[in-house]
């Protein structure tokens, strides 16, 4: 989902929401209560759900690596690898 950033015409606070593309913008400011916010233009933002998704979803044959249950988990993340990049 998209993350959007607003910032308030009459007090100039700002602020991050995570929408829908089909929700309507948001029109209240939440710190001085008046219908002053504005979408501001920034760099795109969205957020990723699920775990692997690039493993399993776009990968094919031998280049998918997925984690086995015999890999050691990582101490640093316990993702399972035994490679990455934090447990080094």
């Amino acid at each position: 989902m998209p993350i959007y950033e607003y910032q308030c015409r009459s007090c100039s606070h700002q602020l991050e929401a995570i929408q829908k593309f089909s929700d309507a913008p948001l029109v209240d400011c939440p710190a001085c209560n008046a219908p002053e916010l504005k979408k501001m233009l920034s760099a795109p933002g969205f957020r990723l759900g699920g775990g692997g998704w690039y493993e399993t979803d776009f990968k094919t044959g031998a280049r998918k690596n997925l984690a086995s249950a015999d890999a050691p988990a990582c101490p640093a993340t316990g993702c399972g690898s035994g490679a990455c990049a934090a447990g080094e």
